[in-house]
């Protein structure tokens, strides 16, 4: 009898460990595929590149479809950012494209004729100057192509690396005038009509295209989409789960993020000190310039706009950083938008 009972005994040993062995790999299998145990999804991604000076621009799933509709979302993605790019682009000229380089090589010459699209983003981009008091400004191409050039040069020859001389600077800014950029929407055409002025869109253009796209992915039914082109990030719809996603703002020192904040159908867009620059005699300049003193903006490190569309978030980002404090502040409440402030000492402000 008392054997029995102990084959017995092993017998339900055996079938308890079994249990819990079956109950870990569910677990397991619980963790790999369902996140946080919450409804979750593990994203599927793509990366996309050679767009918009980012180093990449990422497409990530969490919703859970069909391989079929991930591939078609990343299609669609790719053919828009290609598009995009080519439009915006000030350096390039493409064949049967008219785009930002067309009009700049052709400023003085009259009407051009443009497509609807790029005639949407110009009128945009004049919107975006006047929602900002000039503070945004895509005619500073005169003033932004001679800090490029000396910051290129600083960056290949360190050793020879200077500053802009300020009689160039101060010349270039009489040809910034953007309400001689002149658009008929009638004949849906485009005029620079100062033969010294260029347009440059940097600081629009990215945010524009990831809200064009996002907007693209939104019309086709489908949610639960992020875009990261080079940390302006734009969340589709929510977590399949109906949570948030959490973004971190990166320190401009260094280091772990320095802010963490929260994205629901939104955009975080940020501007900083710490990506495009280059050193002259010990000293950092980067690439976001101040209108009024024609040199880089020093208020912050960098600000990051939290706001429902990426194309505004991105103007104001480069709005409000050339802003003091008070006067930034006083633009983001009165549009009701998040903005996180870090200043030149590593302090961290909100509204």
């Amino acid at each position: 009898m008392e054997e029995n009972k102990k084959r017995i005994d092993k017998k339900q040993l055996a079938l308890v460990s079994a249990l819990f062995l079956l109950l870990a790999i569910f677990v397991a299998l619980a963790i790999l595929f369902g996140g946080d145990g919450k409804g979750s999804i593990q994203p599927r991604y793509k990366d996309f590149f050679g767009h918009f000076n980012a180093v990449s621009t990422r497409v990530s799933d969490y919703s859970g479809g069909s391989e079929e509709d991930f591939i078609a979302v990343c299609g669609l993605a790719e053919e828009m950012l290609d598009r995009y790019h080519k439009l915006f682009d000030i350096y390039n000229t493409y064949e049967g494209v008219v785009n930002i380089k067309t009009l700049n090589d052709k400023a003085g010459e009259g009407p051009v004729k443009i497509s609807s699209e790029l005639f949407d983003f110009l009128e945009f981009s004049k919107e975006m100057y006047t929602l900002t008091g000039g503070e945004v400004n895509i005619a500073m191409g005169a003033v932004l192509s001679i800090w490029h050039d000396c910051r290129e040069a600083g960056i290949k020859h360190p050793e020879a690396a200077a500053l802009p001389d300020m009689a160039l600077l101060t010349a270039a800014a009489e040809h910034t005038d953007i309400n001689k950029l002149v658009l008929d929407k009638e004949n849906m055409t485009a005029a620079l009509l100062d033969p010294e002025m260029s347009l440059d869109v940097g600081a629009i253009a990215k945010g524009y295209s990831v809200e064009k796209i996002a907007e693209a992915i939104k019309n086709t039914g489908r949610s639960s989409y992020v875009i990261d082109s080079g940390g302006n990030i734009r969340a589709i719809g929510e977590k399949p789960d109906g949570s948030s996603w959490k973004t971190g703002i990166k320190n401009p020192f260094g280091g772990e993020h320095i802010y963490t904040t929260e994205l629901r159908d939104s955009a975080a867009v940020t501007s900083g000190n710490y990506e495009r620059y280059y050193t002259v005699n010990g000293a950092k300049y980067h690439h976001i310039i101040d209108k009024d003193t024609l040199m880089p903006s020093s208020y912050f490190a960098s600000v990051t706009i939290i706001a429902p569309d990426s194309g505004v978030a991105d103007a104001l980002s480069t709005a409000i950083f050339n802003m003091a404090y008070d006067e930034g502040r006083a633009l983001a409440d009165s549009l009701n938008i998040k903005v996180v402030w870090v200043t030149p000492d590593g302090a961290v402000k909100t509204n």
